[in-house]
Order: C-alpha cells, then sequence, then structure tokens
C-alpha cells in the first residue's frame, strides 16, 4: 500500500513528503494521522536535526479533501457541527505537531500552497519557495475560515493588515510577492528545491539540539507573552543549557584552545 506521507533522512535532515499527487496532495483523515506519526518519529529520534516539508509532484498541498468536505455535508443536520468539531480537533494536532515539535522546520514550497496547505507552510519555522510556488488562503472561496493555524501565524509573518487582505480576498501570491512580503524566506529554482531547503535547514540546525527546542519554544510564543514572562522562560531554558553535553563540550574546547 502506498504511503500517503513519505518519510526519509537525508544527512541528519528529516524529509517529510506528502504523497498524493493525483489530488494535489490533499489532505484527507489518513494522510492526517500518517503525518502526524512522521513527525513524531522525526522528534523523537536524535539523528534527525531538522525536518523539510514538501509535496510530491506539481503541488505542495492544495489543502483539504474536497470529498470529505462533501461527505461532511451529507450527514444529518444535527451531527454536522459536531461531527465538524471533532474533524476540527484532528486538524488541530496535526498543525500543533508540525509547529510545536522543537526541531527546526522548512517548508519547501513547490507549486500550490493552498487553504490548509498554506497553513501548514506557515506552521513551519521557515520557508523556501520555488520559482513556481503559489500561496492562496483560499478558505473563503469555500465559504469557510482558516482552519490549520493560519490566523495566527500569517499576521505575524506579514503584518495584520496584509493577512487580513489576503485571507478575505483568497487570491493569489507568487513567489515574488511572497518574499517581499515575508511570506516566504527565500526562493531558489524548482528543480533544487528538496536539496536547497534541507542544506538550509542543515545550516540552520548546526548548533545545540536542546538550546534550539528551547529557544525555539519561547521565541514562538514571544508576541503574546509578557516581557518578564519571556524572561522567567529564558532563566529555566538556561538552566537545562548548563546541563547539556554540548554546553560541557563547547566550554571546554573553547578554553582548551584559548590556553594554547
Amino acid at each position: 500500500m502506498t504511503s500517503l506521507v513519505e518519510f526519509s533522512v537525508e544527512d541528519s535532515i528529516a524529509i517529510v513528503r506528502l504523497n498524493r499527487p493525483d489530488v494535489r496532495n490533499a489532505i484527507n483523515d489518513e494522510m492526517r494521522a500518517q503525518f502526524v506519526a512522521a513527525l513524531e518519529r522525526a522528534g523523537s529520534d536524535d539523528a534527525v536535526r531538522a525536518v523539510v516539508l514538501i509535496g510530491t509532484g506539481k503541488s505542495f498541498c492544495s489543502g483539504g479533501d474536497i470529498s470529505g468536505m462533501r461527505d461532511r455535508l451529507q450527514a444529518p443536520a444535527g451531527k454536522v457541527a459536531f461531527n465538524g468539531w471533532r474533524r476540527q480537533q484532528q486538524t488541530h494536532r496535526s498543525v500543533a505537531a508540525l509547529h510545536g515539535i522543537g526541531k527546526v522546520t522548512v517548508a519547501a514550497v513547490n507549486g500550490s500552497a493552498a487553504g490548509l496547505g498554506c497553513d501548514l507552510a506557515l506552521a513551519c519555522d521557515f520557508i523556501v519557495a520555488a520559482e513556481d510556488a503559489v500561496f492562496s488562503m483560499s478558505f473563503v472561496r469555500r465559504g469557510l475560515v482558516s482552519d490549520g493555524g493560519g490566523m495566527y501565524f500569517l499576521p505575524r509573518r506579514i503584518g495584520l493588515s496584509r493577512a487580513k487582505e489576503m485571507i478575505f480576498t483568497g487570491r493569489s501570491v507568487g513567489s515574488a510577492e511572497a518574499l517581499a512580503v515575508g511570506l516566504a524566506d527565500r526562493i531558489c529554482p524548482s528543480g533544487t528545491l528538496v536539496r536547497d531547503a534541507a542544506a538550509w535547514a542543515r545550516d540552520l540546525s548546526k548548533g545545540s539540539l536542546a538550546a534550539i527546542a528551547l529557544t525555539k519554544g519561547i521565541m514562538d510564543r514571544t508576541f503574546e507573552t509578557a516581557e518578564e514572562q519571556v524572561f522567567a522562560l529564558g532563566r529555566e531554558a538556561q538552566a537545562i543549557c548548563y546541563t547539556t553535553a554540548e554546553h560541557r563540550e563547547a566550554v571546554a574546547a573553547f578554553l582548551d584552545k584559548s590556553a594554547r
């Protein structure tokens, strides 16, 4: 049976590949479960230093599976809302698994990242866009709101008014505009997308795994956290870092070099 989410590790970088190219990697329930499993696998493997997320074929991810939306609406009227609430829990579990993983994450966006696909890219720490990448918060076209964290992530990347405009219109944003407004961090040729994204992920994750994980966990909450609380979290994180092998080895190496 073909895996809907492929997982491989290449020189310390986990490549998580959405794999439903026949529907432009639209996400259904089974893919969502496999996606969470892949992220948990990457998060628990100390040999993995970073994660690159990409889609198979010509698209990154076209969003939620429309056939699933149709099936949901065929439920009895009295069950539509509760069934939807339960489905949303699974969607948010997958986004939380991606955003909360204590390792560097890079979305390598090939082709279209629409709706939930755009949300998934935004949940990553960094976004590398292929030259043909197109971002779209297309929920409004289906009479829906962004349900994969986009209303949280997008304003933090491009500002509140730009985020509202992009969400309210559902318009497409090409790679050049995405880079200009901060939606994407880099652009690279489509043919080298995975290689370039993995190389950057490798550079970003050379430091202490513990220090990166702790720093990421604090910085991801910076905008909504009071100054003193950030300081307090920093103190706790630093105390943990004092006990790590990476810190001990780095201090010893520096002192040894200085003594020469």
